[in-house]
């Protein structure tokens, strides 16, 4: 016995290791370990499910509050015995989602919230004998308050503030200042106001407050980003500069419209420059022209004025021998004619008579009143700019050329593209056709090729194999690395063999052969090591009998 042990010093050792098998091993050698782990697990589980589906749901019940109102709605709210807790960010209460609308009717009884803002209802509470400075003062802030609640209502607007500055009127018209406004909105997390709706706040605010323009108001996000550009006279607002690019959108699609069915889809470009007149001009003419002649003119008025004197009646030249006295009476030298009548009457004598004629006649003015208002948006002037690819012909050789335009062919071209604009050379307007070569000809010669030696087919396959490695690299680490690893580790360790005391008798060859009898314990199947100790026991009973007696000793 001690031979052997000298021969073998840490034989001992591991038989009794052998034996008695480590706590690890037990545990994966007991099938109803895993059992019970996973049973643990889903009861786990089970617990943590119940007791979050006990949880109640909870919502808001109110957002963006002031300090004053939301400590009365928690102190409401614990009066009422309803749980609450704040969102992360401390921006809102949150209750539980079946008593959120019970709570925002008891919480509206009590008046609650009261909100940052106030309206019109400001005024009702007048005080007697308040002063014109306080109730102007009340005045702005109750419309500012109701602009406030307004732009609220928009979708995209959470919260805002309006802030108006109203001079105080004045008799004098050089001192008299108009109205202004400035604006800040909280919006929602990614959400933005448009230029559409920029402007209809700006006009709605301006459209609430007597004698305010639109350009009057500033418009600010939470960010301090300006949302109302500066307008100044010379610059295009936002809509004039849709107007702009819709024209030129319109007249270029006309172009590509006409062109497109002659030379084929992508054989034509084209851009336009629109040069567009917004201004707003009024204009009224008066124009007096010489008038026709008399026979085709307008009679207007006519008046005719007779007087005829009968009688002696005096004459010569006016002076002091006009106004002396008549001389006496002489005979006169000749006799005057003497009328004879039809019965030879005496004579007749017929006195003087002076007669007047006048006509004023008034014919109408020629005159020609214009009025002439020039709408705003009117072309000025067009430039258009069209280049039409070569045509593809196929030469004798049956290979795919491109043909340039003949000189008819372009100017056929240019009159199609001014017919399609309205071209008006009084105007300015200018056609440029160039015909050239386009860039994307080396594709057509690219399609030519076999689709081997295609450089999309050729990208292609790269792609494809890149990611058939990296799937045999995949399936390499799985089933070469992981899954042998994953086996060792949980595959239930081999029951050991009987340990085989060392006594005093055993030879050199017993030891040998109980030496390899361990090594087989450890890398042998169960049956393997079985059948070698089986066979071993035939050979040597001796060492058997050995093995017994020392377990008897240690069961002692």
């Amino acid at each position: 016995m001690s031979d052997a042990q000298s021969l073998l010093p840490g034989a001992g050792s591991l038989i009794a290791s052998a034996a008695k098998p480590s706590l690890v091993q037990q545990l994966r050698s007991n099938p109803r370990v895993p059992l019970i782990i996973t049973a643990a697990v889903a009861i786990a589980i089970l617990i943590v499910l119940v007791l979050w589906s006990r949880q109640p749901d909870y919502k808001v019940l109110y957002a963006n509050l002031t300090d004053r109102d939301g400590g009365a709605i928690i102190t409401s709210l614990q009066q009422m015995n309803v749980p609450y807790k704040f969102s992360d960010n401390g921006g809102a209460i949150l209750v539980p989602s079946t008593a959120v609308n019970d709570a925002r009717l008891r919480l509206a009884q009590q008046g609650l919230p009261k909100g940052g803002s106030v309206g019109f209802e400001l005024m009702d509470g007048q005080k007697f004998g308040i002063s014109e400075f306080a109730e102007q003062i009340n005045y702005q802030r109750a419309l500012e308050g109701e602009l406030e609640r307004t732009i609220s209502s928009i979708g995209a607007v959470q919260a805002a503030r309006v802030h108006l500055a109203i001079p105080k009127p004045s008799v004098f018209v050089r001192e008299q200042r108009s109205p202004s406004a400035s604006v800040l909105v909280n919006l929602y997390p990614g959400r933005i106001l448009d230029d559409g709706q920029v402007s209809a706040i700006a006009h709605m605010v301006a459209s609430g407050v007597p004698d305010m323009s639109s350009k009057n108001v500033t418009i600010v996000d939470q960010a301090g980003d300006l949302l109302t550009s500066p307008s100044s006279s010379g610059d295009l607002d936002a809509t004039q500069l849709k107007y702009v690019k819709q024209v030129e959108y319109d007249t270029q699609q006309r172009v590509q419209s006409i062109l497109t069915p002659l030379y084929g889809s992508g054989n034509v470009r084209s851009q336009v420059s629109a040069d567009v007149d917004f201004s707003h001009t009024e204009q009224t003419a008066e124009t007096f022209t010489p008038n026709p002649t008399p026979a085709s003119a307008t009679l207007r008025s006519e008046q005719i004025s007779e007087a005829s004197d009968v009688g002696a009646h005096s004459g010569g030249v006016p002076g002091a021998l006009s106004n002396a006295p008549p001389q006496p009476a002489s005979a006169p030298i000749s006799t005057p004619a003497v009328a004879s009548g039809a019965s030879g009457a005496s004579a007749t004598i017929i006195p003087p008579t002076s007669i007047r004629h006048d006509v004023t006649t008034n014919y109408e003015v020629n005159k020609t009143i214009l009025h002439t208002a020039q709408g705003i948006g009117g072309v000025k002037r067009l430039s258009v700019a069209v280049v039409v690819n070569y045509l593809p012909q196929v030469n004798p050789a049956g290979k795919h050329i491109m043909q340039p335009l003949t000189a008819a062919q372009l100017a056929q071209t240019e009159q199609l593209v001014k017919d399609a604009i309205g071209f008006d050379a009084s105007r300015g307007d200018v056609v440029n056709v160039v015909n050239s070569t386009f860039s994307n000809d080396d594709e057509r010669a690219i399609s030519d090729l076999p689709w081997w030696k295609q450089p999309d087919n050729i990208d292609y396959a790269k792609t494809g194999a890149k990611y058939a490695l990296m799937g045999a690299i995949g399936l390499y680490v799985f089933f070469g690395v992981l899954r042998p690893t994953m086996r060792r580790l949980f595959t239930p360790p081999e029951p050991p063999l009987p340990a085989l005391a060392v006594s005093s008798g055993i030879n050199t060859e017993v030891i040998t052969s109980l030496d390899d009898t361990v090594k087989l314990q450890k890398s042998a199947s169960f049956e393997r090591n079985l059948t070698t100790a089986r066979s071993l026991a035939k050979e040597d009973p001796k060492v058997v009998a050995n093995v017994v007696k020392n377990w008897v000793a240690d069961e002692r």
